[in-house]
């Protein structure tokens, strides 16, 4: 017979047996009930100091209930979270099993042994259905809060709902079935619950299994529950008081607790005198658009360095007061852009003067910025200390001294926030763009990236930069942002119409306005303001347009310089005229001779690295080779690449010495958010949007540097150009070279096309000229014009796109009003690792080393730094990525006979699993992996070249 709830809460009043934590190493257990108990008072926590209105209000219409309620229900959910533990589960620590008590152990039936993520799903139906949730279909109530008890480890399970309410003993006796009830109802009877809410919404439902999700981490950590259970209270109503206790201290250790930052001026907070005329009619136009409740989206589109980040900073803080939500998310395409936006927000963040100001920094390699110490990373590493043949020093590639620690403005986020699944909830983050389209994905513990994302304003920079596969997941995305109500800023210097309106569709779907009020093209330059809730728009006024316009004006020159693509070989040879090197080197032979700042742009990091070879063989640089010569892409060690980025920065920053002299010879990592003017650029023939972004940072300063000095003799004599070489064949046309596969050759074809009419020494006017110019090749690309260009490459594009569209559709999870059981959501059994945000073979670390005279593995020629074997110290692991390299996974896949291996306890290491050892000698004599010779030269990065075929 059930026993009275009443009684269960007093002392003494229900078993305490069942062991929710276990220590083995102490042999210490811990009352599965008191887990329980100890989720929810968290839970309450959390949504009252985590939770954001917002994010309150859309759990609170998702179940139908108001928001006190609401609260109740989200604690009672994460109270039931293992409930399933009450199994035979049990049994899996013998010692814990052992003070269970006779009774229970007597009472297994045939039980079977299930996760308990699954035997909480299970075994909280039929208790559910007593306490009045329907428990009927898929969306029903009842059932996704058994789904969303099943998914606090990542993913939601798939229920049959008719089989599952059969009682077939798999979860032990009519004992354990009674304990089970008594424990939920004994969690709902402390939690106050007191309705039954008649539907749970897809966006509700991952809302609150986020919460349970951090709710069961939180008080899963060793250290708070093993202090509670050496001191455990002796009934239920008793713990729970405790847990709600601590529970408010537990939260904010975590750094989950809400940070206001106090009120500055606009001069403060981005270090400029006052708002340009884009930003202040941003400002205004947003006071006076009335968002609110529905949510919004901000489109703004400008010219490279007409201050889009402060006008996105400034959306977002104007957007959370309005929308009620918090902080913000600004999404970067690469890890050099998040990085040069680190710098950005972290002085936004320090100039408001909060006590304290946690700033996350989330992609691939955070470890690389100096942001994240060897001390702040050492919990991420979870390595524990051994005596090793190293010191602490992290030591710099090529130097032999200690990195100097720099001064940090801001804090990054606590030690639990750093964790790999959960750097997206700190309130203030700078992440690159795939961490967040991972919550479109049926990625494990997706929940937690949803709840992370949906509570702050979205900030997505250089949306333009986005190919087909990841523009759709992005568009997903959007559709369950917009689903939240949660505020949108994209910001983007090259955006064609079109492909801006359909992110705003996106948008406005998942917020459920099927017929927006107004236009959905921002003009250019300028914004575009819609709200979720009701689909009015707003646009950016017409005099405030030409205002900001005629601030940014200036003329350049965009020159066509036909030659022929020859490569330049492993040996030396004699260069033609009307090659591409000769052709790039008398371009930049007036910078070697006069000074000035030049950046040459290849298409390939094999041509980058020719390039650089060829100058520095044939240009005289007075002796200064070595500073006025850079070679910057993406196939240097991490360390020395983030080294040389920023001295790329510095050097060709607002404040570059003058007079000065560098030629950078890059790829097109340097094309996006990075702050740095030339006085000359050369590139290869590229799509027209990284054109126009290469254009932004030549001449980028000239308003600010006016009535001063700053530009060479040659260069103001012949003003800013941007010559773009353009590879013919033996008959004059266009010949794009084999290799430079990853463009698709239309997009190069139709780019060709628009610039025949304007290379013959036409100067552009910008930024006006830059929309006639994105939407003339958009065309092409977009309909049937693209066959006046070459009919053949466009059907090949056009059937590229569409399969490209297909693979990306084929892994999003479904928009929330098309989520039938939360199972939808997890169908496919992706991890963060395995999910693809970008066509193209994952990436493999490539870690170079070489052999010491004892045979063994080291990061140096001297041998003195051995590879470390067993547990490792956080300056090993900084040390080992930093000098690793990032390659395509199909470059290492062979790895000839005796290739070394790491060290074995690598393998399980998060950080350093994946890595792939390239032996290096002293003759600098490539590695073989099947066709690809590869080798890692201290001037030029790694070398990679193909076996030729027999």
């Amino acid at each position: 017979m059930l026993v009275g709830v009443v009684e269960d809460v007093g002392r003494g009043g229900i078993p305490l047996g069942p062991w929710g934590k276990f220590d083995s190493a102490s042999g210490e257990s811990y009352a599965l009930l008191f887990h329980l108990l100890d989720a929810g008072a968290v839970a309450e926590v959390l949504w009252r100091c985590f939770l954001t209105a917002r994010q309150r209000q859309v759990v609170a219409d998702g179940l139908g209930v108001s928001l006190e309620q609401a609260a109740r229900l989200v604690a009672f959910c994460a109270a039931c979270h293992d409930v399933g533990k009450a199994s035979a589960f049990q049994a899996c620590e013998p010692v814990a099993w052992a003070r269970v008590g006779e009774a229970l152990r007597a009472d297994v039936g045939g039980w079977v042994w299930m996760p308990h993520g699954r035997a909480s799903m299970v075994a909280l139906l039929p208790v559910l259905a007593e306490l009045g949730f329907e428990v009927a279909g898929n969306a029903s109530a009842g059932v996704r809060v058994a789904q969303v008890a099943g998914g606090h480890h990542g993913r939601y399970l798939a229920l049959d709902v008719a089989g599952e309410l059969r009682q077939d003993g798999r979860l032990g006796g009519p004992l354990w079935a009674d304990l089970r009830r008594r424990y939920v109802r004994v969690v709902h009877h402390l939690l106050g619950v007191d309705v039954v809410p008649s539907r749970m919404s897809a966006q509700a439902a991952v809302l609150i299994t986020g919460v349970v999700m951090l709710a069961d981490r939180l008080v899963s950590q060793r250290g708070y529950w093993t202090r509670r259970a050496s001191a455990p209270a002796v009934g239920a109503a008793e713990h729970m008081a405790g847990s709600r206790a601590h529970a408010p201290r537990l939260v904010d250790r975590a750094g989950l607790t809400r940070v206001v930052l106090p009120e500055v001026s606009f001069a403060r907070a981005h270090g400029l005198p006052e708002p340009n005329a884009m930003q202040a009619s941003l400002m205004t136009g947003l006071g006076k658009a009335g968002v609110g409740g529905g949510g919004a989206m901000v489109l703004v589109t400008d010219g490279t360095g007409g201050g889009k980040s402060a006008a996105g900073l400034e959306a977002a803080r104007l957007l959370n007061a309005a929308c009620g939500t918090a902080g913000w998310c600004w999404l970067l395409p690469t890890t050099a852009t998040a990085d040069a936006a680190y710098d950005v927000a972290a002085r936004y963040v320090e100039a408001h003067g909060a006590d304290r100001s946690p700033l996350g920094l989330v992609h691939h390699h955070p470890w690389l910025n100096r942001a994240y110490t060897d001390q702040r990373i050492a919990a991420d590493l979870q390595g524990s200390t051994r005596d090793a043949p190293w010191n602490d020093t992290v030591w710099d590639e090529g130097e032999g001294e200690e990195r100097e620690r720099p001064q940090e403005a801001v804090t990054v986020p606590d030690r639990w926030l750093r964790g790999w699944d959960r750097a997206l909830l700190a309130q203030f983050v700078v992440a690159t763009v795939d961490q967040a389209l991972m919550a479109a994905l049926p990625v494990r513990h997706s929940p937690l990236r949803m709840l992370a994302l949906s509570g702050k304003t979205v900030i997505i920079d250089e949306a333009h930069v986005l190919d087909t596969f990841t523009f759709r997941q992005l568009e997903r995305l959007l559709v369950w942002l917009g689903g939240f109500g949660t505020p949108v800023v994209v910001l983007s210097a090259t955006l064609p119409a079109r492909v801006g309106e359909r992110l705003v569709r996106a948008y406005l779907r998942g917020a459920g306005t099927a017929t927006p009020a107004g236009p959905l093209a921002a003009p250019y330059p300028g914004w575009l303001i819609t709200d979720g809730g009701t689909g009015a728009t707003t646009v950016m006024a017409a005099a405030d347009r030409e205002r900001h316009r005629g601030r940014q004006r200036r003329s350049v020159l965009l020159a066509r310089a036909d030659v022929v693509y020859r490569p330049l070989g492993p040996a030396p040879r004699q260069v033609q005229a009307g090659e591409r090197l000769a052709v790039i080197r008398e371009l930049v032979a007036p910078v070697a001779a006069g000074g000035g700042y030049a950046a040459v742009t290849a298409a390939t990091v094999t041509d980058a690295q020719e390039t650089y070879r060829y100058l520095r063989d044939t240009l005289d640089f007075g002796g200064g080779q070595a500073a006025d010569l850079v070679l910057l892409h993406a196939r240097f060690p991490g360390r020395q690449r983030e080294r040389l980025m920023r001295r790329i920065r510095q050097a060709l920053g607002r404040n570059r010495p003058y007079p000065g002299r560098m030629v950078v010879v890059t790829t097109s990592v340097l094309d996006v958010s990075l702050d740095i003017d030339v006085d000359l650029m050369i590139s290869d023939l590229a799509p027209i949007s990284w054109l126009l972004q290469r254009l932004g940072r030549l001449w980028r300063f000239q308003h600010a540097w006016t009535g001063q000095e700053r530009r060479p003799a040659w260069a103001r004599e012949s003003g800013a150009c941007l010559t773009v070489c353009h590879p013919v064949g033996p008959d004059g046309a266009l010949d794009v070279p084999r290799h430079w596969s990853h463009i698709p050759a239309f997009t190069l074809h139709a780019t060709a096309a628009a610039l025949d009419a304007r290379t013959a020494g036409q100067t552009l006017l910008l930024p006006d000229a830059v929309p006639a110019l994105v939407e003339e090749v958009q065309a092409a690309l977009d309909t049937e014009k693209g066959a006046a260009v070459d009919a053949a490459l466009h059907r090949a594009y056009t059937a590229t796109v569409r399969a490209q569209e297909h693979l990306s559709a084929a892994q999003l999870i479904p928009p929330p009003h098309r989520v039938a059981s939360l199972f939808d959501l997890h169908r496919q059994p992706l991890t963060a690792a395995t999910a693809a945000t970008r066509l193209g073979m994952l990436p493999r670390p490539l870690l170079p080393c070489y052999r010491t005279p004892r045979g063994r593995l080291a990061l140096d020629a001297a041998g003195r730094f051995e590879l470390p074997e067993g547990n490792l110290r956080p300056a090993h692991v900084r040390a080992l990525l930093g000098r690793s390299v990032p390659v395509p996974a199909a470059w290492v896949a062979r790895p000839g006979a005796g290739h070394p291996r790491p060290p074995s306890a690598w393998r399980g290491h998060p950080l350093l699993g994946d890595l792939v050892l390239l032996p290096l000698s002293a003759e600098r004599a490539p590695t073989a992996f099947g066709d690809h010779l590869l080798h890692l030269d201290p001037e030029l990065g790694l070398v990679h070249q193909r076996t030729p075929a027999v």
